[in-house]
């Protein structure tokens, strides 16, 4: 199976890490399944330094290459791939929270591939899907005095690299930048956190908005 690149980041949020760690714990007490057990301990031993507050990357990365390692050479150990699939869950929904949806979609699929009934990665994925583009109805349901948490949960966060910010003397401006669903670039605008304008492209301006659902 191909692994998706970056497994842990410095991104990763502890709530991640959390459950990183209650999955390793229930893991100690896993069954070989005919793997070399102790290959399955050197596995256990690398989740010392991931889970630690104070992990560096390469500490996690090591841990998800053990792992990973592991899972593919012994793809029947049921404890290894149940704790995997749930690190690879769980690292999806911390890239589609950063706006990394493609990241993401590669997860899930992986998951997939091994368990194409897994109700999250199938939910998780068709999420990150509809977040990679975003259509005209989204747009419309924008509305004037809007915060970045609210616009956000209608059309997702911009992925890395789309956002611009501009300190005025009497405001700061903050801009966020979408995939539409017919290949333009959408804009939607914030003064002070509050949305104030957005448009569907460079010629058809969608507002500055009136207060209600925008035109």
């Amino acid at each position: 199976m191909k692994r998706p690149v970056c497994y842990f980041c410095h991104q990763m949020t502890r709530s991640l890490i959390a459950a990183l760690a209650a999955l390793l714990l229930a893991a100690c007490g896993a069954g070989s399944d005919g793997a070399d057990h102790s290959e399955w301990l050197r596995v256990l031993h690398s989740k010392k330094a991931a889970i630690s507050p104070s992990a560096t990357a390469r500490e996690k990365q090591i841990y998800a290459d053990t792992l990973a390692a592991f899972v593919q050479k012994h793809p029947t150990h049921s404890r290894a791939r149940e704790v995997y699939e749930h690190i690879q869950l769980d690292f999806a929904r911390e890239l589609a929270s950063l706006g990394r949806y493609q990241d993401a979609i590669r997860f899930y699929r992986s998951i997939l591939a091994h368990d194409p009934q897994d109700a999250a990665a199938l939910s998780g994925l068709r999420d990150a899907v509809e977040h990679l583009a975003v259509s005209r109805q989204k747009l419309l349901a924008l509305e004037k005095g809007m915060s970045q948490h609210d616009v956000a949960k209608i059309l997702g966060k911009p992925i890395p690299g789309w956002k611009v910010r501009t300190e005025r003397r009497d405001s700061v401006i903050e801009s966020w930048y979408y995939r539409t669903s017919d290949g333009r670039v959408a804009g939607v605008y914030f003064r002070d956190g509050e949305l104030f304008a957005a448009e569907e492209n460079s010629q058809a301006r969608l507002t500055p908005l009136s207060g209600g659902v925008a035109q």
